[in-house]
């Protein structure tokens, strides 16, 4: 049956988009009524952060996994999306903690308070991981630029690369954000477009959404997946940009008040996030999948959406892809330089030598790496699993630092949240093991 508003899906779908799409006439609504309306006035005061790491997990890599997903298994793989963000709420919260308790992003925590070879050691591969981060989102610019302008790969890279070091380079935070907050508006509402033109079996979707199943060889694509959308370089990037308002110099009553409203703005952002992501295994599901195409390029969907969706929707796809790779590109580099500039103690700041190092580095290193990758595909997938397996050694350094007394006095993680972020250590880790097991059976 064609999409209809009166699908469940639909409602849920488009909730989101609406919600995506007032989020700049609600901020400007709100900020000119001098009276707070249930607390939203205050809510939107704090929306920004959340959606800078929304971006992160709708970059390109994304939509190579959850393309991968859909197309091979259909809607069988939409529970780790759901697993993946709800996983992505808490971590995310914990990792705001420490720049509004502290004042502190991440990095500049670990330096501080861990023994300096073990912080090295454990920034380094975080460095790594932005690097790989960048690889896939200056990748899938450049693969838009192919399929909208016929540009080469190599070509379209290296001038991704250079708007996103300029776009860095000569932005505030702020102005940043509300840069961030027009793409993400703009590639939810491509995929709200693209969602409406295919036949989608809703109960399947909504059954695929919260039942587990691992089906035989989908173990790599689960922890692609999984590695899309609960990335190490968030957790490092939402301490910062969280960290750069300077929250911490004021009172513990203050405090508590800001870590209750940046929890609705994470909440906010990851259900739009989620969304998103939802959308394009189910659009990849029901174009693909329906009819036994298993997609290995992301050029190769949106060559087939044209004549199996119409010539807009294959127009639209790339411009949303363009997009989310530059956005999320921008989002990857700050993330880098903070975390190079966390190992020398300094907060990020773009005028400073080691901010723009950080910067330079996981930018063009990721530009370097595309010069060597034979299958833009490929390489899309494959640094989603070195996130993957990265991002242990991030949860359990955050977790450490959470729940230190020394590093976050009377707002350290209570034994609940605690025992929470370890059980989701514990399943990233887990998940991890399958994908090792799985990769030494060939």
């Amino acid at each position: 049956m064609v999409w209809r508003f009166r699908s469940p899906g639909n409602y849920l779908i488009k909730t989101a988009a609406t919600l995506v799409m007032c989020n700049f006439s609600l901020k400007k609504l709100f900020e000119e009524n001098s009276r707070p309306i249930l607390g939203i006035r205050e809510f939107l005061k704090y929306v920004g952060p959340g959606l800078l790491v929304t971006v992160g997990f709708i970059d390109p890599g994304n939509w190579a996994a959850n393309m991968a997903a859909g197309s091979e298994f259909g809607y069988s793989l939409l529970w780790i999306i759901t697993l993946s963000t709800v996983m992505l709420v808490l971590l995310q919260h914990n990792a705001a903690h420490i720049g509004i308790v502290t004042g502190l992003c991440l990095s500049e925590a670990a330096t501080l308070y861990l023994p300096r070879a073990v912080s090295r050691a454990a920034l380094a591969t975080a460095v790594l991981a932005s690097i790989s981060t960048s690889l896939a989102e200056i990748l899938g610019g450049a693969i838009a630029l192919e399929m909208l302008f016929d540009i080469p790969i190599r070509l379209g890279a290296t001038l991704t690369a250079l708007v996103v070091v300029a776009m860095l380079f000569t932005n505030s935070y702020y102005r940043l954000e509300k840069m961030i907050i027009g793409f993400v508006s703009l590639v939810g509402i491509g995929f709200m477009f693209e969602l409406s033109l295919v036949n989608v079996d809703w109960h399947a979707a909504m059954a695929g959404l919260v039942t587990p199943s691992i089906p035989p060889r989908s173990i790599m694509i689960v922890m692609s997946v999984l590695g899309a959308v609960v990335m190490p370089h968030n957790l490092f990037l939402h301490s910062e940009v969280i960290q750069s308002r300077q929250w911490n110099l004021e009172d513990g009553e203050t405090i508590s008040h800001k870590l209750k409203y940046e929890f609705l703005d994470t909440l906010f952002s990851m259900i739009v996030g989620w969304a998103i992501n939802a959308a394009i295994i189910i659009v990849a599901s029901a174009t693909f999948f329906s009819r036994s195409i298993q997609v290995t390029e992301l050029k190769q969907a949106q060559q087939m959406l044209g004549p199996l969706l119409g010539s807009v929707s294959s127009l639209v796809f790339a411009l949303a892809l363009l997009f989310a790779g530059i956005s999320s590109s921008v989002t990857s580099g700050i993330a880098g330089g903070s975390i190079f500039a966390g190992i020398f103690g300094e907060p990020y700041d773009i005028k400073d030598k080691h901010s723009r190092a950080g910067v330079c580095l996981t930018v063009f290193s990721a530009l370097a790496l595309i010069f060597f990758i034979d299958s833009p595909f490929k390489g899309l997938v494959v640094s989603q699993i070195v996130l993957s397996v990265q991002l242990p050694i991030t949860i359990f350094l955050q977790i450490y630092l959470t729940s230190s007394g020394a590093v976050m006095g009377q707002h350290k993680n209570s034994m609940v949240n605690s025992a929470t972020l370890w059980i989701v250590a514990g399943i990233v880790t887990f998940l991890n093991v399958l994908l090792l097991v799985d990769m030494m059976k060939g």
